[in-house]
């Protein structure tokens, strides 16, 4: 069974909650031949790709803990476009404010366990 477990500090915004994890050192690695070109920004210090990182809170089968892609425009979004992945990853290191998933290992290791469900 996949399990999170989560202390978090909690600020009540209007009538928003808003959780915040302070530092996390997230290790991945991305295929760069997805990188569509019309997507860099040149700018004065360098080449610069926008991108987005998604930390979940369950474990995939492959025991990543996130994704990585490439930023779109708010019209990409209202178009519902699809989005470009790049990678995956793993927290490696968090400030206890998230604790680690427990590791599945792995798609065999998953179908390996029982269901503990009792219907």
């Amino acid at each position: 069974m996949k399990r999170l477990v989560l202390r978090q500090k909690t600020f009540f915004i209007t009538k928003h909650f808003k959780f915040y994890i302070m530092a996390v050192i997230f290790n991945a690695s991305i295929d760069v031949t997805k990188i569509d070109k019309t997507k860099l920004i040149n700018g004065k210090k360098g080449t610069w790709l926008p991108i987005t990182v998604t930390i979940n809170d369950e474990l995939d089968d492959f025991d990543n803990q996130g994704s990585i892609t490439i930023q779109q425009s708010k019209e990409e979004r209202d178009r519902k476009d699809k989005k470009t992945y790049l990678g995956n990853g793993r927290v490696a290191w968090c400030n206890d404010q998230i604790a680690n998933l427990t590791p599945t290992g792995g798609a065999k290791n998953s179908e390996k366990q029982g269901d503990d469900l009792p219907f």
